[in-house]
């Protein structure tokens, strides 16, 4: 990319980690469509985007790991199958023509829109007992996890990051709460470092099968963890309801400008 396209990529980018690292997304969602845009290949894009989510990641981490609100063993189990898929999904993707692949992605991000617009509350603590059902407790919250509903919605999640370039963290943190049951808050910060995990894994996936633009990638990701950092700082401060509908109408207008560019 030119330097004037990575000034321009590097400041929308900042403003996108800090409203996604608020509610414990990725942001990858919204990368890959500014990379299509300033003229780079879907494949470079959802690479570089990988990327970027990771660094990204990693600020906000640091952030809720003070906080208190990451459950890390919930995390470590989640996890492994889900890396596991987005590696698989990572290599894959360069065997998908183009088309498809934008098409796919864009499909994601029609689903994206959706949830965000559902409202995510948190559920009724049910002391359910039993094969599956996992009792934590984290700072002052108890709360039992449906792990058998949630592993597989998370590795699934995985896999389709790996892919499209995408962190997954819109799959796995309504998930966590609406079926896994746990708190918002930790939902959040949980999500934040399964993000950097599952993008890292896709990463590599990508990395196996096509090449990746380290002087592209770096600024964007700078950019990318200072907006991460802040996000994760203020997000108590911000209504997630309104966040996640002005999000989920930018996301929809984009899905319909893929399709429609692609498909035309």
């Amino acid at each position: 990319m030119e330097t004037e396209s990575i000034v321009i990529a590097s400041g929308t980018i900042i403003v996108i980690s800090i409203a996604f690292s608020m509610v414990g997304l990725g942001g990858g969602v919204l990368y890959v469509p500014i990379l299509l845009s300033l003229g780079v290949s879907i494949y470079d894009a959802v690479t570089i985007s990988l990327f970027v989510i990771l660094v990204m990641s990693v600020s906000a981490v640091v952030i809720y790991h003070r906080r208190n609100v990451i459950d890390w063993k919930l995390a470590l189990v989640l996890e492994p199958p889900t890396a596991a898929l987005a590696f698989t999904g990572g290599m894959l993707a360069n065997n998908i023509y183009e088309t498809a692949l934008i098409v796919i992605f864009a499909g994601v991000l029609f689903i994206t829109s959706i949830l965000l617009i559902s409202p995510i509350k948190d559920k009724k603590v049910i002391l359910s007992h039993g094969w599956g059902y996992w009792h934590r407790r984290k700072k002052e919250n108890r709360y039992v996890v449906h792990l058998r509903g949630l592993i597989p919605i998370s590795a699934i999640a995985g896999f389709v990051a790996g892919m499209v370039g995408v962190s997954g963290g819109i799959f796995k943190m309504p998930a966590m709460v609406i079926i896994g049951r746990v708190p918002m808050r930790i939902a959040i910060g949980t999500s934040s470092f399964m993000v950097a995990i599952t993008a890292l894994a896709g990463l590599c996936g990508h990395i196996i099968n096509s090449t990746f633009d380290i002087r592209n990638a770096l600024p964007l990701a700078a950019a990318a963890f200072i907006g991460g950092f802040i996000g994760s700082n203020i997000s108590n401060r911000i209504k997630v309801p309104i966040l996640n509908m002005f999000v989920a109408g930018i996301l929809l207008l984009i899905s319909i400008w893929m399709i429609v560019n692609t498909l035309l």
